[in-house]
């Protein structure tokens, strides 16, 4: 298991590297993941009610990049890679969102 040592030890360091607490990003990373469902779960019952979906939409994509803001905008030297990573992230997930939406709507 020297192996997985070696990994944690990299990437608990990629913390104090880019002023990211890894476990915060976690936290934050996994703590959304209910609440993107639920507004999710809010928008296709919204849809099929014929009421707004401002609100459930705007919260859906808010808990999907939160993590991805916390490291925006709490990062430093941040590689231009991962900016091209979580663009590419967002997109992706935009996509998926919309597909799940639609098949839940027919």
């Amino acid at each position: 298991m020297e192996w997985w040592q070696a990994f944690k030890d990299w990437f608990l360091s990629l913390g104090g590297k880019y002023n990211v607490n890894p476990f915060i990003f976690g936290a934050i990373y996994l703590g959304a993941i209910p609440f993107f469902f639920a507004c999710l779960y809010w928008t296709v019952k919204n849809i099929r009610n014929k009421k707004s979906i401002f609100l459930p939409v705007l919260l859906t994509g808010f808990f999907f990049v939160s993590a991805y803001l916390y490291l925006i905008l709490v990062g430093k030297n941040i590689p231009v890679w991962v900016y091209v990573f979580i663009a590419i992230m967002i997109i992706y997930g935009v996509y998926s969102a919309i597909g799940k939406v639609r098949s839940k709507i027919k």
